[in-house]
C-alpha cells in the first residue's frame, strides 16, 4: 500500500476514534499502535513502548508540570479577583470600561497561570455576572472573556510555547519574547472591537452608572479595597517578571525558572491570602497533576503517532509533496494556515503542536520563513480554535459559568474576535517583525 493511501486510512480511523468520544491520548496511542502492528509485525511492540518513554523522559519537559502548578496556584486563589478589580479601578472611566478591563484581566492573568481555560474560568466567574448586572448585552460579555482566555496560550510563560520549543528544538526563551508584542497587539484588537460592539448595542459611555456624579461616587467608595487589591497582586506580577528575567538573561534554564516560580506562587497563595488549610493546597495539587498528566500523555502519544507516520514514509511523502509544489511561498503558508486553523477546530493546542510542529518546521525553513515567527503564526491559529466549534473549549467554559446565555449568543459574540486573530495573523505577514523585533533587540 503506498504512503498516501496508508496516511489517509490511518487520519480516518483517528478522526473516527475522536469521533465515538475516546480521549486524544488513546486514540493516538490505539490508532499508532494499529498502524505499526500492521505494517512492521508484533516486533515493533519493543519500539512503541520505548518511543512512548523517551519522548516523556526528556529533562525539558519539567517545565510543563512547573507552570502548570504555578498557575493552579494563582487560579486557586482570589488573585484572579483582585486583577480584576484592580483594572476596574484603573480602566472604569473609558468607553465600554469594564468590558476593556475585564480583557486586560485575562491579559494579565494569563502571563500568570500560562493556561488559555484557566484564565477565562479565573475571570469569567466574576466578569461575566458583573458585566450583565451593569447592562451590557450577553454576546458582549461572553465574547470578550472566552477571546480574552486565548490569550493564555501566547502571552508567555506559555506552555504550548515550551512544547513548541522542545518538539522543534528551538530556543524556549526567544519563543516567549516572540510572543510578547504579538499577544498584547491582539489584546488591543480585543479591545477596540469591545469597545465598538458596545458602541454598536447602546451607544453608552460606561453602563456603571446614569451620570458621571455616580461613577464618582461609586470609584470612591472603592478605591481602598481596590489599592489593596493591587498591592496582593503585585507580588504575583514580580514573579512572572523574575521568570522572564532568568529566561532572558540566562540565568537559568525554562525547568529551573518554572520551579521556582512555582514555588514563589505557591507561597504567595498561602502567606497573601492565609491559604493554610490543607483543602486548598490539596486541590491546588490535584489540578496540578491532572492536568500535567493528561498534557504528558498526549505528548507521548503524539510522539508514538509521529513515529509510526515516519515508519510507514507517510511524513516524508507529504512533506515532499508540499515542498514540491511550485507555488509562491505566501500561498504555502496560506495553505498552511488553513491546515493548522481545520486542525485546531478539532484538536486541543498541545496534540496540535506536538503531532505537527515537527512535520511543518522544514518545510518552513525551506520556504525561508522564520520558526519563531512561525510559531506565533501557529498559536494564533490554535487560539482561534479555542473559541469556534465543534471543540472550542473556552466556549463551554462560558457556557458553564453562565448557562443562561444560550449557546448561540456565546459564539456569535466570540466570532468577531476570532476576525481580529486573522487580522493579526494578516498584521503579522505583513510585518514580520512584530513577532521578531524584541526578540533580535534582547537576544541578538
Amino acid at each position: 500500500m503506498d504512503p498516501i493511501t496508508l496516511g489517509i486510512i490511518v487520519a480516518v480511523g483517528l478522526i473516527f476514534m475522536m469521533a465515538i468520544g475516546t480521549p486524544i491520548a488513546f486514540a493516538l496511542g490505539g490508532v499508532s499502535l494499529l498502524a505499526l502492528l500492521y505494517d512492521r509485525g508484533l516486533t515493533e511492540l519493543t519500539y512503541f513502548g520505548e518511543t512512548f518513554f523517551d519522548r516523556i523522559a526528556e529533562f525539558g519537559f519539567v517545565a510543563i508540570p512547573m507552570f502548570i502548578l504555578m498557575g493552579a496556584a494563582v487560579a486557586s486563589s482570589p488573585t484572579g479577583r483582585d486583577l480584576y478589580r484592580s483594572l476596574d479601578l484603573w480602566m472604569g472611566r473609558l468607553p465600554a470600561g469594564l468590558a476593556v478591563s475585564n480583557i486586560g484581566a485575562c491579559s494579565i492573568f494569563a502571563a500568570l497561570s500560562g493556561s488559555s481555560p484557566a484564565t477565562c474560568a479565573a475571570i469569567g466567574k466574576m466578569g461575566i455576572p458583573e458585566m450583565r448586572t451593569r447592562g451590557y448585552p450577553d454576546g458582549v460579555a461572553a465574547g470578550c472573556i472566552a477571546a480574552g482566555g486565548t490569550l493564555g496560550i501566547l502571552i508567555p510563560p506559555s506552555v504550548t510555547m515550551i512544547i513548541y520549543g522542545i518538539s522543534t528544538e528551538t530556543s524556549i526563551g526567544r519563543l516567549f519574547i516572540a510572543g510578547v508584542v504579538p499577544g498584547f497587539m491582539l489584546a488591543g484588537l480585543f479591545m477596540i472591537w469591545t469597545i465598538i460592539a458596545c458602541k454598536l448595542a447602546g451607544g453608552y459611555a460606561n453602563p456603571l452608572a446614569a451620570s458621571a456624579e455616580k461613577l464618582k461616587t461609586t470609584v470612591q467608595q472603592n478605591v481602598d479595597s481596590n489599592l489593596k487589591a493591587v498591592v496582593r497582586v503585585l507580588p504575583f506580577l514580580g514573579v512572572v517578571a523574575g521568570i522572564l528575567f532568568a529566561l532572558y538573561g540566562g540565568v537559568a534554564t525554562p525547568s529551573e525558572a518554572a520551579g521556582v516560580g512555582a514555588f514563589l506562587c505557591l507561597m504567595l497563595a498561602i502567606l497573601i491570602y492565609r491559604m493554610w488549610q490543607i483543602g486548598p493546597i490539596k486541590l491546588i495539587m490535584r489540578d496540578s497533576l491532572r492536568e500535567s498528566v493528561m498534557i504528558m500523555l498526549v505528548i507521548a502519544c503524539a510522539e508514538v503517532f509521529a513515529y509510526a507516520l515516519s515508519s510507514m514514509f507517510i511524513t516524508q511523502t507529504v512533506a515532499g509533496a508540499i515542498a514540491d509544489l511550485e507555488v509562491n511561498r505566501w500561498v504555502l503558508m496560506g495553505v498552511i494556515n488553513v491546515f493548522l486553523l481545520v486542525a485546531g477546530f478539532f484538536l486541543p493546542p498541545v496534540a496540535v503542536i506536538v503531532m505537527t510542529a515537527p512535520i511543518l518546521l522544514p518545510i518552513i525553513l525551506a520556504a525561508n520563513f522564520d520558526p519563531y515567527w512561525f510559531a506565533v503564526i501557529l498559536t494564533i491559529n490554535l487560539e482561534i480554535g479555542l473559541i469556534t466549534p465543534p471543540v472550542g473549549l473556552n466556549l463551554f467554559i462560558i457556557k458553564g459559568i453562565a448557562p443562561d446565555i444560550s449557546l448561540r449568543d456565546i459564539l456569535l459574540g466570540s466570532l468577531p474576535y476570532a476576525l481580529c486573530m486573522v487580522l493579526a495573523i494578516l498584521l503579522l505577514c505583513l510585518f514580520p517583525g512584530l513577532a521578531l523585533w524584541l526578540p533580535n533587540l534582547i537576544m541578538g
